[in-house]
């Protein structure tokens, strides 16, 4: 997608007029449909109107809200921290690449729901068994595409860098790693996106704190509002993480046009 389409269509860090209006319609179809939906024969409490909506956004617990922020940003460190040395190290080694490159397309192919089962089986601790599952879901991908970033810096670079006859981490600080920052921080992009949604549904597993602990006493209540709710925060969470990365992207990446 070219520069101007993605900030058009309000993946920017910002909203495009047409992203408002869009939001706007949806608002509007929503609270209509709650006011009719009795004579729908459809539930009132299955689709709340935005007033009640908003006295449940009103009750939220912003001690939830943090931890959720706090085990997602810690956990996506640790699997940046962790992808991208193995990935250094993979691409330094063909032999070891060789070794791990099948256990990570594995890795891959296993679904969030397994993991999540794994964690319990294997693990006492909720915080660990959160931490585990998304650093085996957003790990892999942080080292896939470091080490696909690796694979493309162009070999004139890589030839004209190793002439000057420099130590293993001068090759790597002062090449490879800016070399595949723009790549890094879309992996960023990425798994923030990802993490949102696994962090919801490894914290429905014996987790007594967090976004995915309310959301279930939210379903066991039958509060479509309360899950309504929960479910606005992590959408503007994921546009405040969104926002910090793309101002850090900015920051770091000023010299591209």
């Amino acid at each position: 997608m070219h520069l101007n389409e993605y900030r058009e269509a309000g993946l920017g860090g910002t909203f495009s007029r047409q992203t408002i209006v869009s939001l706007l319609v949806f608002v509007v179809a929503w609270e209509v449909l709650s006011y009719f939906a009795p004579a729908l024969g459809i539930p009132a409490f299955a689709i709340p109107s935005f007033a009640r909506i908003g006295q449940s956004l009103l009750s939220i617990t912003f001690i939830d809200v943090v931890v959720t922020v706090a085990r997602v940003i810690g956990a996506l460190v640790l699997s940046f921290v962790l992808g991208v040395l193995l990935a250094t190290l993979m691409y330094r080694s063909e032999r070891l690449e060789g070794y791990l490159h099948p256990m990570i397309r594995l890795f891959m192919a296993v679904p969030v729901v397994s993991w999540i089962l794994f964690a319990v089986l294997w693990f006492r601790g909720v915080e660990f068994r959160i931490a585990f599952v998304l650093i085996a879901v957003c790990g892999p991908v942080f080292l896939v595409d470091a080490l696909d970033s690796m694979r493309g810096v162009s070999r004139d670079l890589r030839r004209m860098m190793r002439s000057f006859r420099p130590t293993t981490v001068q090759y790597f600080t002062k090449l490879m790693f800016p070399a595949i920052l723009p790549n890094l921080i879309t992996s960023w992009k990425i798994n923030l996106s990802l993490a949102i949604r696994v962090v919801t549904i490894a914290e429905l597993v014996g987790a007594v704190t967090g976004i995915g602990h309310q959301l279930a006493v939210a379903q066991e209540l039958f509060s479509v509002a309360d899950v309504f709710a929960w479910t606005l925060v992590l959408v503007a969470l994921l546009f405040l993480l969104e926002a910090v990365v793309t101002q850090v992207e900015r920051r770091l990446l000023r010299w591209r046009p």
